[in-house]
């Protein structure tokens, strides 16, 4: 089953069901939580404390020379089958 989305109009659910749904399928409807009204707004200043305190923790990713090569290698490859096979993509949207 899908999960299906109805908006209140005039005191009424106005919603659509996809086809399959057999007629007496029973569903269970319930509203969603209401967001906080301050969700949306800016940070406060603990939040933004604590967001760069956090980042500060997070060590630094560093790759040795092989890990370098061995990307650099499996980029080239990926580019050089991605030109040697482009046509293949062509001749499907233009036959």
């Amino acid at each position: 089953m899908n999960t299906i989305i109805a908006t209140v109009k005039a005191g009424r659910l106005d919603l659509q069901v996809p086809p399959d749904w057999p007629d007496g399928t029973e569903v269970e409807i319930h509203p969603l939580e209401e967001r906080k009204a301050d969700e949306d707004g800016p940070m406060t200043p603990e939040e933004i404390a604590r967001v760069l305190a956090a980042m500060e923790k997070v060590q630094p990713f560093e790759m040795t020379p092989e890990e370098e090569a061995e990307i650099e290698a499996h980029r080239r490859r990926n580019k050089a089958y991605t030109i040697a096979n482009m046509h293949k993509g062509m001749e499907e949207l233009f036959p």
